[in-house]
């Protein structure tokens, strides 16, 4: 029986503790107030205020982080070297199939291998050719070959991977 009685007192202590509990900080039926939670991503406009339930971001900036993937690597000034020789080299070949009017994907694919640099990506983007490919001891040489012209750059690998980004 004095069990009973020990388990009914505590179950009665921890009710009490539990209504306490409920008063809130300032006593029985304080006022509360509610706060917002945002609900929605709203771009931030100069001079507009946003509604409590958004939450705000920059639309410039979103836009920058969702391009990143097409950034490239830095590369030291030793790989940077090592493929200046082979660019040169490339700048001319291609030249040469421009000006004669012959620039597919497969021959700027072959000028690519001849050059020492096989496994290149190669396509064509509306009519100009674009390449991609890892240059001597690391690195991308990369380009396009277009009616007006041809480039030929070296840099890192870009962000997403390889050399020549997706489309």
């Amino acid at each position: 029986m004095t069990k009973k009685i020990v388990v009914a007192v505590l179950a009665g202590i921890g009710a009490v503790l539990l209504l306490a509990g409920c008063a809130g900080p300032s006593g029985v039926g304080a006022e509360l107030t509610p706060t917002v939670t945002p609900t929605a991503a709203c771009p931030q406009v100069e001079g507009v205020e946003l509604p409590p339930e958004c939450a705000p971001y920059d639309p410039g900036q979103a836009m920058d982080l969702n391009d990143r993937y097409r950034d490239r690597m830095e590369i030291d000034s030793a790989t940077h070297e090592a493929s200046a020789a082979v660019v040169e080299t490339l700048r001319i070949d291609l030249e040469g199939l421009r000006t004669a009017g012959t620039f597919t994907v497969d021959t700027v694919r072959a000028v690519l291998t001849d050059a020492g640099l096989p496994d290149a990506q190669v396509r064509e983007d509306y009519g100009d050719v674009l390449f991609g490919v890892g240059g001597v001891d690391g690195g991308c040489v990369f380009g396009e070959v277009t009616e007006e012209g041809v480039t030929v750059d070296i840099g890192g690998y870009i962000l997403d991977g390889g050399c020549l980004p997706a489309q």
